[in-house]
């Protein structure tokens, strides 16, 4: 499939403008036309985990298991995230699982659907759930993982092979921060400052299973997820 530099509506207009909580935007993400993947994708894959939780991963894409299930990490590369936060000493009840774009883009080969990294018109176009997912989450560590969710919250510019285990402030560094910055209180409109927080870029768990030292690999990637792990500080944040 040859990249797609062309336009999208883009999800803004699918979030209902009263949704307070996750539940309801996952609701809502299930009509989404923003971009064509809706097209070929099974269905609308949004995030899962508690709207409390105190670490916030970002991965790229639904994959195939992923697309058929409905639900964010839970194919081979899910398999291997959930063992390097145990690794790494991460409380999973604490992570909110979600992706910077919320369909499955693939390549049909005989009947076999094959990943294809989303273009930068579908990174822009599903933005707009993932900055209505953060207005209603709270956390105090927010992990990246790979290029694709770098880019849909850090810009095009950030390497995530040179800044990979570095703790930068969020939400200061986003490529946008006032996106981030306000968050909800009420379902009067009224908004609060967002507490500041802290975000780790490292590679996704898919490109562990595709190193050639798959061992070396997963070893750097429970490395990161550990800083991000120690940087928790020790109490909750009060309210």
């Amino acid at each position: 499939m040859a990249e797609n530099t062309g336009s999208a509506p883009g999800a803004q207009r699918f979030i209902p403008p009263g949704a307070d909580t996750i539940d309801e935007l996952r609701a809502a993400s299930g009509g989404c036309q923003g971009c064509e993947l809706y097209r070929d994708a099974t269905q609308t894959v949004f995030g899962r985990g508690d709207e409390s939780a105190r670490v916030v991963l970002v991965g790229e894409q639904p994959g195939d298991m992923e697309d058929q299930k409905g639900l964010p990490f839970v194919g081979p590369a899910g398999r291997l995230l959930r063992k390097a936060v145990d690794d790494a000493g991460l409380d999973p009840s604490q992570i909110y699982l979600t992706n910077a774009v919320k369909h499955f883009r693939f390549e049909l080969r005989g009947k076999r659907r094959i990943h294809q990294t989303p273009d930068r018109v579908h990174i822009t176009a599903c933005r707009p759930w993932l900055v209505a997912e953060f207005a209603r989450l709270d956390p105090e560590i927010v992990v990246v993982l790979g290029a694709t969710a770098a880019k849909a919250l850090l810009g095009p510019t950030f390497r995530v092979t040179k800044q990979r285990g570095e703790l930068l402030p969020w939400p200061a560094s986003a490529q946008h921060p006032e996106d981030f910055t306000q968050v909800p209180v009420d379902s009067a409109g009224r908004v609060a400052d967002a507490p500041e927080a802290r975000l780790l870029a490292t590679i996704h768990p898919s490109a562990v299973l595709r190193a050639d030292d798959q061992d070396k690999a997963y070893e750097g990637l429970v490395a990161d997820l550990t800083v991000a792990a120690r940087a928790l500080p020790a109490g909750r944040r009060p309210e």
